[in-house]
Parts: structure tokens; C-alpha cells; sequence
């Protein structure tokens, strides 16, 4: 079964207000099956628009596992706490099989 990456492009709106998914947010993610590949690094565009603030990629052992802990209580409570604190984009693609 081919791994799954969660990207994520973020541009903060409210520090402090976002500081409350932080609190919630990674320990979701690490806590359904995720590993935290890249967060809020660097990044450039090459092509297309610009990069958000932060640009986060989670790798998960399917795509089955990365729905899952999207839809998981844990990150529905961090989404909740994330709400009007930032512009999200999320998108999960499947990886190439093994």
C-alpha cells in the first residue's frame, strides 16, 4: 500500500490565537500516525504562486490513515482551536507504490 503526504500551506492571521493549535495541532497529527517531515521552513516558488507562511508535509502510512486522522477527534478538536487564526490549504496525496 503506498504512503500518503499531507500538505499543508499556511498563512498566519492571528499569532495568538494560532499558538492554541500548536498546543494541539503537531501532537494530532504525530499522535494518528503521522511524521513530520518538513514545517515552516524555507521555501521557494519555482512556479505558480508564492509560498504561504508556512508550508508543512506529513507523511502517513496510507491514504486511509492521513483521512483518518484528519477526520480523528484529536484534530478535529486542533482544527477548532485553529479557526479564524489562519488561511489553510490542505491536500493529501498518495505516494508512489513500493
Amino acid at each position: 500500500m503506498p504512503k500518503a503526504y499531507w500538505i499543508a500551506r499556511v498563512d498566519v492571521t492571528d499569532a495568538e490565537a494560532y499558538a492554541d493549535y500548536m498546543a494541539l495541532g503537531p501532537a494530532a497529527l504525530i499522535g494518528n500516525g503521522g511524521k513530520l517531515l518538513s514545517r515552516g521552513g524555507q521555501a521557494v516558488a519555482l512556479e505558480g504562486p508564492e509560498p504561504r507562511q508556512r508550508n508543512v508535509v506529513i507523511e502517513f502510512e496510507s491514504m486511509e490513515a492521513a483521512l483518518a486522522c484528519h477526520a480523528s477527534s484529536e484534530y478535529t478538536a486542533a482544527r477548532a482551536a485553529r479557526a479564524g487564526a489562519a488561511e489553510v490549504e490542505i491536500l493529501i496525496v498518495e505516494g508512489l507504490p513500493e
